[in-house]
């Protein structure tokens, strides 16, 4: 099968979607398809990588890393190229500039087209806008319009299909968690490697972990965990955050940290390789994080794959990720924060045990079932497709 991606963010942008996005392609590719993806550039210049077509494109002042595409769509060669080839289906990833370009491929070609909705933009831009431009009616009404034109959404979680189906979305949703590469977090790293790693960003053999890693913004309520984890402190003196990543919004948890008087107890790294990213997990005793503005929370599944157990703010999107008491805890309220670190920083038995369910519920979130999944979605798809166009030719 012919399979055309299009997002407006691909490498070497880093977020959820991005991954999503290439562990999809991985997939398909494995799979046997022939597959393409459109993207914007990160600069005004119009140029292909391998089956990766960037467009020319601008920043936009919505949210960070927001562009638009900077070309007349009637007129550019390149989605010339793309149409001649002929693709069989259209998936897009993006709600933006690209799903206009796939609107239009999908109008002169007559292909069905696919949508994964990825972003909860009514928890996601209130952020950035403050409720000003987007609220959760205005935002209805756009999803509603935008998703209304496509075959078929994937939601990633039902937290996303049921708030779909709360706009008034029309058409057809299916729910297909999103998978992540497990070859990546699975790897063996000793007990020797994992010493030496904790000492060089200054973490001592007797020191217990709390690991913060992904992209360092606003919108993953970071602040919330520094502020709850000074609590920590008061019982647990040699307890240490370890926060990985790098982002937007660095300098202000930095900050936040020096007022707090935390510094001694709170380790920023930085970007990391991305490599190297299933080190910081396997030398943590736990993953932490606030966030509510996931659709599935990637990172969550990141650090079960490598045995950590999680401890994060309740959302919906993660109860069948999360499951509390089992792999992690969820939370509603600093007490329950707190209660629940200290219950895994002081019950060794009880960590090794959220540990090892922690490693296997991660298989439920492979990329390969994601790919056959998603796959198997674009035949039902396509069929339809290709049924409907009988009938109209009769």
């Amino acid at each position: 099968m012919k399979i055309l991606i299009t997002t407006d963010t691909f490498k070497p942008v880093v977020n959820g979607v991005v991954t999503s996005t290439i562990n999809l392609y991985k997939e398909l590719k494995s799979q046997g398809h022939d597959v393409k993806i459109i993207t914007l550039s990160n600069n005004c210049e119009t140029y292909i990588d391998g089956d990766v077509y960037y467009l020319k494109s601008k920043p936009i002042w919505v949210y960070p890393e927001a562009r638009r595409a900077t070309f007349s769509i009637t007129s550019n060669n390149l989605i010339k190229e793309v149409i001649d080839w002929k693709p069989d289906i259209i998936h897009s990833q993006s709600e933006f500039s690209t799903m206009i370009i796939a609107r239009k491929i999908t109008k002169a070609t007559g292909i069905p087209l696919v949508h994964t909705y990825h972003t909860m933009y009514e928890d996601y831009l209130s952020y950035f806008l403050k409720g000003k431009v987007i609220n959760k009616e205005r935002a209805a009404k756009i999803t509603k319009m935008l998703l209304d034109k496509v075959n078929m959404v994937i939601a990633p979680t039902d937290k996303t299909k049921n708030a779909l189906v709360n706009y008034g979305v029309d058409a057809p949703i299916k729910v297909i968690p999103t998978g992540i590469d497990l070859s990546r977090f699975m790897i063996d790293f000793s007990e020797n490697e994992k010493m030496n790693l904790r000492e060089s960003v200054g973490i001592n053999k007797e020191d217990k972990v709390l690991a913060y890693i992904g992209r360092i913004a606003q919108e993953k309520n970071i602040e919330e965990v520094i502020e709850n984890f000074k609590y920590i402190i008061e019982e647990e003196k040699r307890a240490k955050l370890l926060i990985v990543g790098g982002g937007p919004y660095l300098d202000v948890l930095k900050e936040e940290a020096t007022n707090l008087n935390l510094l001694d107890n709170i380790i920023f790294t930085g970007m990391v390789k991305p490599e190297d990213v299933y080190k910081y997990y396997k030398i943590s005793d736990m993953f932490v994080t606030a966030s509510t503005s996931e659709t599935q929370g990637l990172t969550y599944i990141e650090a079960l794959s490598c045995g950590t157990p999680v401890v994060c703010r309740y959302d919906q999107c993660i109860e069948d990720v999360v499951i509390d008491g089992y792999n992690g805890y969820t939370y509603n309220s600093r007490k329950d924060f707190v209660s629940s670190i200290l219950n895994l920083l002081k019950n060794d038995d009880l960590r090794k045990k959220f540990s090892s369910n922690a490693l296997s519920k991660s298989y439920e979130y492979s990329s390969e079932l994601f790919g056959i999944r998603v796959y198997e979605l674009y035949k039902e798809v396509y069929g339809q497709s290709v049924d409907i166009d009988l009938l109209a030719a009769r």
